[in-house]
Parts: C-alpha cells; structure tokens; sequence
C-alpha cells in the first residue's frame, strides 16, 4: 500500500491554486452549524468527497512530507534565498543611515570606554546619550548635515534596488494584507501631525523623547482643538466602514463579516466631548434620592468613598417627607427639561447616531418623537427589611459631633463631617477597635433581625415561566441524567418557543399567586402590626399638629418663605438656629403666644375630628398614640 502510494504521488507536487481548492473542498463539505472544535470535525470529515483532480482522499490526510516536496522547496529557496523577513540580507540592499545620536555616540564610544573602564555598557550608553542632550546646536549640525546626506544616499540606492530586483520587491509588497487599513483615533491623527512639526525642530529626537513631550501636549489640548481631530477620525471611520462592506462582499474566501468592522475609534471620554458638542445634554439622576446624593457629595471630598453613601442615607433620612417629594419633582422637572434638550439633539445629528443616542438614552425612558416618558417606577423595598447597621466610622462620628458642635459652634454640619472623617482617619488602630467592636455587635443583630422577619413575610410570587419549570423539572432532569444546568438551559429554550396559548394556564396560575402574595402582605401590614412595628400612621382627616413652641413657629416661617433654600437642609437648620439666637426677648415671646394660640385651636379641632370617627377607629387611634408616647417615654 505504501508503495503504491509513493508512486502515486511521487510526481504530485502542491501549487498555490492546489492548496486553494483543497481548503474550498473541505469548507463545502463542513457542516452549516460547525460548532465542534477542530479536531472534532477533522475526524468526521468525509475525505472522499473533499478530493479533487488527481488527489485522492488517502493523499489528503497523510501526516509526512515526500522528498519530492522537500526538493520543490528547496529549489525554490534556492532561486530565492532572500524572500520574506530575509529581504534586507541580501547583499545589495542599501543599509539605513546612522541617526545623529548614534554617530556621535559610535564616535565618542571608544574614548569615553578608556575614561572609565569600570562602567557597564549600559553606564556609558546612559552618560553618551546626557552628552549629546547637552551638546550646542553648532555641534549638532555636524552630526545632522551627514545623516541628511546618507538619507538621499539610501533614497537613491533603494530605488536602484528595486529596478535591479523587481521579483523581490514585488514579492515583498504582497507581504502585507489587501484589508483596508483601520482607521485612527483622534489622538494617533494629532500625534502623526505634530511629530513631522516636532522633529523639524528637534531632529535629533528619539522615539521616546517624541512620545513623552507629544502625549504631555495631548492631555493639555483643549475641548475646541480636540473636537476637531475627533471630527476627523469620525469622518475617517465612515469612510473606513463603506470601503470595508464592498471588501467583505468582494472577498468571501476571508469569512469576514460586518462583526470584524472596528465600531469605534473614539474613547469614551472622547464620545462624551462630541455628544456634549453636539447639544446632547447629561443624564438626569433617576430619582429624588440620587439628586440629593450628588449635592451633598459634592461637599463631601474629604469624607472617604466608602463612607459617602452611608452618610447620605443617614442624612436622607433625617429629610421630612415633603423635602423629599421636593427633591423628587425636581428630578422630574430635569427628566422633562433633559428630554426636550434631546429631542433638539437629535434633529441635528445623522440617523446612525440617532439610533446609538437612543440606545443609550433608554436609562431615562426617552422615546423618539415624544417629551419623555415615565420609566416604569422600581418596586419598592420592603418596610419591613431591617436597616443596615452603621459603620465604625459613624458611630465614632455620632459620639464625638455633641462634643465639636459646642467647642465649634461656627463650623456648619458639613464642615463638622469632613472635620471628623479626619480625625478618624488619624486615629489610631487601638482606639479604632472599640468601634469596630460596636460594628461587629450592630451587624450581628442586624442580621439576626433579618431572619426573623425574613421568616415573617409572605413567599413572593413566582412567575408563569417559575411555576412551568417547577412541574417539568423531573421530566428535564432525568433526561440529562441529573445535570441541572444543561436541564435548566433545555427548560428556558422550550418555554422561549412556546406558543402563547400553551403559557395561558401558567401565566393564570402566576396572577393568583401575585394575588395570594399581595393579601398577605397586606394582613401583614394591618394597624395592629403598624403599630407594633412603630411605623408612622396616617389618618384621614387627622387636624395637623401646630407647632408646639415659639422656635418651631419661627422654624416654620423661615423654611416656607424660601429665604434659605440655596442652602442644604442641615446647614439651614444650623442658620435658622443662628438666627433666633439673635432674636429679641420680645420676638421670641411673640412667635411663643403664636404657637399657644394655635394649639388651642388644634385641640378643639382634633377634639371635632374624633368626634365624627366610629368607635373603631378611635380606638385604633388612641391605641397607636399611646405606643408612640410609651416609645418617646423609654
């Protein structure tokens, strides 16, 4: 058998359009979905029917070379010893002329290698290259006047060469790939530009000294002058993306398709300046919370990052409630200003980048020719998830702030927080574990609490596709012989093609179990469990409580005519605070008459109110008044 092999493809030698129908033969007998890893589909691959012309299937898997085949190379190597990387040895190949450094430094090698025989090549390499920075440019002109004419010298001998050795040169210009050239950033334009400027005036510059001094200029640009090398790149990149579509559809031996086109050359830092440029305005925060978050940080660069967030949820919460819905309209007033900016934007800018704008604007529920609508509000944390415990930090924080704000009255609360982020940082680790400590404890009953009112809740609801799976899991399970995650990924595609008249019975089962879910969260929630839980309750028409003295008549005042609203809520306390300190005696007695005056009406009002309830709900009044004023009293 092997001998007639060999004598069958003794005189078989493989060409360049032999190789080519080989690999075409072979993707035509490949699998449409070829999702097996090579190896896989080398051995399932049908050889006889990937052979062509005299090629049989046994000559195509063999795994050894012929003497025929290494003598057709040889030859070849031969006829062309310098093919390829070895083109710049063959011997009339112009060498590249020496740069000004490198004959100052073969120069002066030797006589500085005599000087200090004890220093490394490295050493001298080092104090040669300080020598040459610091020569005069008298001196330099020598070296620079030589390298100029040794540059036209190689000019002219490389252009020689290529008249002597077409072959060669041909063959060393197919070296490269017929891809179009990917298009460059904003930064590689500007960078190419002003390295011909640079080394006009610094020709003896190396590589590194080039980069250090143009990527200092780069970061130093300005917004107007980068815009325009951003422009310039996004004009490159369009024309990039046309040229490479015919190049794919001229080119399917290459199985490239429009996946493999660069997407973008722009940082997103970059994208940001264009968007900005172009009038398309920032993202509005999500909601209240997220507003106040990022007025109260900006005033907070002092306090650590991981502190930050628990800050603000404490100082959150310290809000009243109409504080928060003004925060909360607020944010929804920039939604609606920032969705008509858009809108504006978008009149302005091509369709491709529309349909990019929009994708990204989906996080505030922009739509295309609309003002904005509302994003589908969040649900809502549970009220009866515990609070999480306060970090060593703020426990600190809580037991020194009493103590500062006497010592430093003039220091408002923002002040006093940085003040005492930094005494906490220079704290020493020994008095740190006391609070640390204190952390530890917090934490421990926080997460005990959980549990227990984990255990207290209502399953939650489970979805159509939940209760589907939770009835077939057997069935999938002992199909792939109890390999859950291949059993799980089989379950999610046969719901995905399930018709809808198949998922109605589930979908059904899902909305009474949403119900079940619903009525007993709300038994959960019934006065009884508020008032035992300390939640603040509600009445319907409930006369609301006047203030209970002279400050908090003056208070009231102060917050409602708006004088101090550019303030954040603690520092307007501490102004308001301020102020009726430097009150007269006869003002404070006037705001106090006020307040007595007022809760003399609220009594007689309340009085009415209570009057006009059923039995029941008195009871469930005077119930939850009672716990509350026991809490206040413990």
């Amino acid at each position: 058998m092997n001998g007639e092999m060999d004598a069958s493809t003794k005189d078989q030698v493989w060409t360049q359009d032999d190789l080519l129908n080989l690999l075409e033969a072979m993707k035509v007998n490949l699998p449409q979905k070829d999702l097996a890893k090579y190896k896989t589909s080398e051995s399932h691959l049908d050889w006889e029917k990937v052979a062509f012309n005299s090629f049989t299937g046994e000559m195509l898997i063999r795994k050894f070379r012929t003497l025929t085949e290494l003598i057709f190379d040889a030859q070849d190597f031969i006829k062309n010893p310098y093919k390829g990387k070895k083109l710049k040895k063959h011997p009339d190949f112009p060498k590249k002329p020496l740069t000004p450094y490198f004959r100052f430094f073969i120069e002066k090698r030797a006589k500085y290698a005599k000087l200090h025989p004890e220093m490394s090549n490295l050493d001298l390499t080092k104090i040669l290259s300080m020598k040459y920075r610091g020569l005069p440019e008298k001196k330099k002109k020598k070296y620079l006047e030589d390298f100029q004419k040794d540059k036209e010298t190689f000019g002219h001998s490389m252009s020689k060469f290529r008249e002597d050795h077409p072959d060669l040169v041909e063959s060393m210009a197919k070296k490269g790939s017929n891809v179009p050239e990917k298009p460059r950033t904003p930064q590689q334009l500007w960078y190419s530009h002003e390295k011909k400027a640079f080394l006009k005036t610094h020709a003896d510059a190396t590589t590194k000294d080039i980069k250090d001094s143009l990527g200092k200029q780069w970061t130093q640009l300005s917004d107007k002058k980068r815009l325009k090398w951003i422009a310039k790149s996004l004009e490159m990149h369009k024309a990039y993306e046309e040229v490479m579509k015919g190049f794919i559809e001229t080119h399917p031996e290459l199985n490239m398709s429009n996946e493999d086109i660069v997407k973008s050359t722009l940082t997103k830092a970059e994208r940001h300046l264009k968007d900005k440029s172009d009038g398309r305005p920032d993202k509005p925060p999500p909601n209240g919370y997220s507003m106040f978050c990022a007025e109260l940080m900006s005033s907070m660069k002092d306090v650590p990052s991981t502190e930050r967030m628990v800050m603000c949820s404490q100082q959150w919460k310290l809000l009243k409630q109409n504080e928060k819905d003004g925060y909360q309209k607020r944010c929804e007033q920039q939604r609606q200003y920032v969705c008509y900016l858009l809108s504006v934007c978008l009149q302005s800018i091509s369709e491709e980048e529309q349909q990019r704008v929009l994708g990204e604007q989906k996080m505030i529920g922009f739509k295309k020719g609309s003002g904005g609508s509302k994003k589908k509000s969040r649900a809502k944390p549970s009220p009866e998830k515990p609070k999480r415990p306060i970090s060593a930090m703020f426990i600190f924080s809580e037991e020194k702030r009493p103590k500062l704000q006497q010592e430093r009255p003039d220091l408002s609360d923002s002040e006093l927080t940085r003040l005492l982020a930094r005494m906490w940082n220079e704290l020493s680790d020994k008095k740190k574990e006391k609070y640390k400590r204190l952390e530890t404890v917090l934490k421990a009953e926080s997460v005990k609490k959980g549990q227990e009112e984990r255990s207290r809740l209502p399953d939650t609801p489970k979805t159509a596709q939940d209760i589907w799976q939770q009835s077939v899991i057997g069935d999938y399970l002992a199909r792939f012989k109890n390999d859950r995650p291949k059993a799980q990924k089989a379950m999610e595609a046969t719901w995905n093609t399930m018709e809808k008249k198949e998922k109605i019975m589930w979908i059904k089962k899902a909305a009474e179990d949403q119900k079940r879910y619903e009525r007993e969260l709300s038994e959960m929630r019934s006065p009884a469990t508020i008032i035992a839980s300390g939640k603040k309750m509600k009445f319907d028409g409930e006369p609301k409580k006047p203030p209970s003295n002279g400050y908090q008549k003056f208070s009231q005042e102060m917050l409602s005519n708006g004088e101090l609203n550019h303030l954040p809520m603690k520092e307007r306390m501490g102004e308001i605070g301020g102020r009726w300190q430097r009150q007269p005696q006869k003002e404070k007695d006037r705001y106090k008459k006020i307040a007595e005056e007022k809760q003399k009406l609220y009594k007689v009002e309340l009085e009415r109110w209570l009057a006009s309830l059923s039995s029941q709900e008195r009871n469930v009044y005077k119930e939850y008044n009672s716990q509350c004023y026991h809490k206040l009293s413990l």
